[in-house]
């Protein structure tokens, strides 16, 4: 399909400005500017277009969890939410620890993702043969639970967590949560509030000391050995003291709930915004969001991962921790910007460019010639309300639940197909690998 966009502002490589893209066989042929400079009432009537938002954190659940979520409803949140590009984890039944199950991933994605898609291999205690044997064109890292997981994807051993840092052919994505600290927490909680402590003490029992130890270790190793590490969300202003900026070894991620949320809010949204690590205090939040702009924060995900309602009553203790977010990110993260957070070019670099180029992911990311038409198409001054009804994923619903933005993502294009129209998906439309 050949087409063009005209007479957008379009947002790309830190700069704005008016103009058209021209689209012929899924890739982008031709970019021309305006004569017209960029003024307020230009920036008040026309659309934006932006490259396709690339988020490296999600949880499609498939295979194995569908019951909550898969391949087809997770893209089709994604797309809707102007992401072209999910790079997803490997904590789904069976775990995604060999690299036959890894193939086995990409060819149920072939089928039903309807944006394109990445896999993360695992790491365990005993799978050190599967990581040194990985195609390093072929993923986006090995994802390293040091901390918070189920199964046998905790790494808690000294000598195979050193040997994986070691000897990793690609880059190393961290949860950094100090397991015996979580346990000591939850042991003492138990014991002052009842086997099931009420959701606003999760970030007391996974609490900045646990996230600031593991955190700290991880940079330590990556330092003493090469590794090249990337630490998964970041919640902590402690941690952050970790990172140098514009440091290419050593990169961290936000994620969106933890840039929106604080501890406060468990008081409305309760079990809704349960996460791990757990969202943290305002002075945390405030710190992550200095970040975004100083260059110890490269990247934003969401961590988005979905659990049925039923799945999260409770509390500490019984209520499951993740939520759906994909679908909202990019409007979530224009109300930041439009709060004066970050200017709108950084949120491009964190949500498009920076994960292209962390990963190595080819001709995406960018508004280039020659590069993928992954692109998104967005209305301002257009205020919409985050309904039950508009939700596309199998969990039907969201802890944004009410909440009011400013930007529509009026169009969202994958490999040069539109794939979202405003109002639907298209389902005839799928990605393709981005490794």
């Amino acid at each position: 399909m050949n087409f063009e966009i005209r007479d957008v502002i379009v947002v790309n490589e830190g700069e704005q400005f008016l103009g058209s893209v021209f689209i012929e066989d899924g890739l982008i042929t031709k970019i021309t500017r305006s004569p017209h400079p960029l003024h307020k009432k230009n920036q008040e009537e026309r659309l934006f277009l932006l490259p396709g938002i690339i988020d490296d954190h999600v949880h499609m659940r498939e295979p194995g969890l569908t019951h909550k979520a898969d391949m087809d409803t997770e893209t089709r949140a994604a797309a809707a939410g102007g992401v072209t590009t999910v790079l997803d984890m490997p904590n789904v039944s069976p775990q995604t620890t060999t690299l036959p199950l890894l193939e086995e991933r990409y060819k149920i994605a072939a089928q039903k993702c309807h944006v394109n898609y990445g896999f993360f291999l695992g790491a365990t205690n005993e799978n050190l043969q599967e990581i040194c044997n990985v195609d390093i064109h072929r993923v986006p890292g090995i994802k390293l639970f040091m901390g918070s997981s189920t199964g046998n994807m905790l790494v808690d051993k000294e000598e195979a967590l050193r040997d994986i840092f070691r000897l990793c052919p690609t880059l190393l994505m961290t949860h950094c949560e100090d397991t015996s600290r979580i346990n000591q927490r939850m042991a003492e909680a138990k014991l002052l509030y009842g086997d099931d402590p009420d959701v606003i003490h999760h970030p007391e029992i996974r609490d900045a000391e646990a996230c600031f130890r593991s955190t700290e270790l991880a940079v330590r190793l990556a330092k003493e050995t090469g590794a090249r590490l990337h630490v998964a969300h970041l919640t902590t202003a402690r941690e952050l003291e970790l990172f140098s900026p514009n440091n290419k070894q050593i990169t961290a991620e936000a994620c969106v709930a933890h840039l929106l949320f604080t501890d406060k809010d468990y008081a409305t949204l309760g079990t809704r915004i349960k996460c791990n690590p757990a969202i943290k205090s305002v002075q945390d939040r405030q710190a992550l969001r200095q970040a975004l702009t100083d260059g110890r924060i490269a990247v934003i995900g969401t961590d988005h991962a979905p659990h049925l309602l039923s799945e999260k009553e409770g509390g500490c203790s019984k209520a499951a921790s993740g939520m759906p977010i994909v679908q909202f990110s990019l409007p979530a993260m224009l109300s930041l910007v439009d709060e004066g957070v970050l200017p709108i070019e950084r949120m491009v670099e964190l949500m498009c460019h920076n994960p292209a180029k962390l990963f190595g992911i080819e001709k995406r990311g960018f508004i280039r010639e020659g590069y993928y038409a992954d692109l998104v198409l967005l209305r301002p001054n257009s205020p919409w309300q985050v309904k039950k009804d508009i939700i596309q994923s199998r969990c039907g619903w969201s802890p944004l639940e009410g909440k009011t933005f400013r930007w529509q993502v009026e169009r969202t294009y994958v490999n040069g197909q539109l794939v979202w129209n405003g109002k639907q998906i298209n389902p005839n439309v799928l990605g393709k690998p981005a490794f």
